[in-house]
């Protein structure tokens, strides 16, 4: 029944921000020979692409705000949906403040918020110019930010929270998240979502895979993301 097999990138495909694992892109390959296949990520559709090192597949981004398509013809991306939602930054800069000083978060470098175009919003607790290694090393297991999530999203009700990255929360207007990009891709492809299985690794709490762990779409649990040839033998 499976027609269309829907992947997430980091942790999935490849490292985090790391080009496209080469033994994984050779699955990818095999796995388009039988079925449609499309990106559902957290970031913008080019930032996707070129991570991917120009993989020719369709990509749904910053949790649906924005889609692009891949045109066989020029061998391109061509974003065709790219929307940018309102902001209210004087509230939500208020806000954070607010949660870092009631979690001792108060020593941070560069900015105290990081907006994006789309109207996403990332909760740096390092700061937007912390050390590489500093994010690397504050919550690997995630445990400390998983502490405090719920305050988080009771904090920012007009957003879907997200423990992001290392040592960050990503924000999305709601209904914004990944089912609601992939439910909408489905509706405009004609999908049903018994046709459909998602590949993703970060599928617990606060993870941006979540919403579609949860949902009645077929979901593909990736703990190595080295292993994904295993994961999806039955579908090969």
């Amino acid at each position: 029944m499976i027609k269309l097999i829907a992947f997430d990138l980091d942790g999935t495909l490849t490292q985090h921000k790391t080009p496209l694992d080469p033994k994984n892109r050779a699955v990818l390959d095999r796995l388009a020979e039988k079925y449609r296949l499309v990106m559902v990520g957290a970031g913008q559709c080019l930032r996707v692409y070129h991570q991917m090192e120009r993989y020719p597949i369709d990509i749904i981004g910053n949790y649906g705000l924005q889609y692009a398509k891949y045109d066989p013809a020029s061998k391109e991306l061509q974003v065709v949906r790219d929307l940018t939602l309102p902001c209210d930054r004087p509230s939500v800069e208020a806000r954070v403040t607010a949660l870092r000083q009631r979690y001792g978060f108060t020593e941070f470098a560069g900015d105290n918020v990081e907006f994006h175009p789309s109207g996403c919003v990332t909760f740096p607790i390092l700061g937007t110019k912390a050390k590489a290694e500093d994010k690397l090393a504050y919550d690997p297991d995630r445990s400390k930010r998983r502490a405090i999530y719920a305050d988080v999203c009771r904090t920012f009700p007009e957003y879907t929270v997200f423990v992001g990255g290392t040592s960050s929360f990503d924000m999305a207007p709601k209904p914004h998240n990944k089912y609601h990009a992939l439910d909408l891709y489905c509706q405009e492809h004609g999908f049903t979502h018994d046709e459909v299985v998602f590949v993703g690794d970060d599928y617990g709490e606060g993870g941006n895979d979540e919403s579609v762990y949860r949902s009645d779409f077929g979901f593909i649990c990736v703990d190595d993301y080295t292993k994904l040839e295993e994961y999806v033998k039955e579908l090969l």
